[in-house]
Formats: structure tokens, C-alpha cells, sequence
């Protein structure tokens, strides 16, 4: 085959490719728009366990007597902030 020849067909084989490409790459954000908001509701469930496992472990180290009860009480309250916090911002930048 002439070498000219062989390079139209790889060009047309690659631009075949590139169409599907696109088409795949929509079928993928039609994919993960319609799980968002079950993982945005996932993170908000997985934020109400960490305060319900971060509201056990002060009462019990309240209860012990540790004198750092309060840097434990942030530490748990701020990352059940965190994830309600990082779930508004996702949904809202995300526009869904």
C-alpha cells in the first residue's frame, strides 16, 4: 500500500474514534449528574455518624476527666462541619 493511503485510513479510523469519544464522554456526566445527589446525601449521612461517634467518644473522655475534652470536641465537630460544608459547596458549584 502506498503510504499516503495508509495514513487517510489511520486519520479516518482515529476521527471515528473521536466522535464516539465525545459521545462517551456525555454519556459519562449524564452518568455522575444522576448519582450526585446520592453521594451528596451519602456524605451528609456519613457527617452525621462521625457526630454521633465524635459525641460518644467526648462524653466519655469528659467523663474520664481529660483535660483536652475541647481540642477533641473541635476536632470532631469541625470535620462533621467540613463534610456538610464541602456537600453545599459541591451542589452548589456543580449547579444540580
Amino acid at each position: 500500500m502506498k503510504p499516503a493511503l495508509v495514513v487517510i485510513l489511520l486519520l479516518q479510523r482515529f476521527y471515528a474514534r473521536a466522535q464516539d469519544g465525545s459521545a462517551g464522554i456525555q454519556e459519562a456526566n449524564s452518568l455522575v449528574r444522576q448519582y450526585f445527589d446520592v453521594g451528596i446525601n451519602l456524605m451528609y449521612a456519613v457527617g452525621a455518624v462521625l457526630g454521633l461517634i465524635g459525641a460518644v467518644r467526648v462524653y466519655q473522655r469528659w467523663s474520664s476527666g481529660d483535660p483536652h475534652t475541647g481540642q477533641i470536641a473541635a476536632s470532631w465537630f469541625g470535620s462533621c462541619i467540613f463534610l456538610v460544608i464541602v456537600a453545599t459547596v459541591l451542589r452548589s458549584f456543580f449547579g444540580l
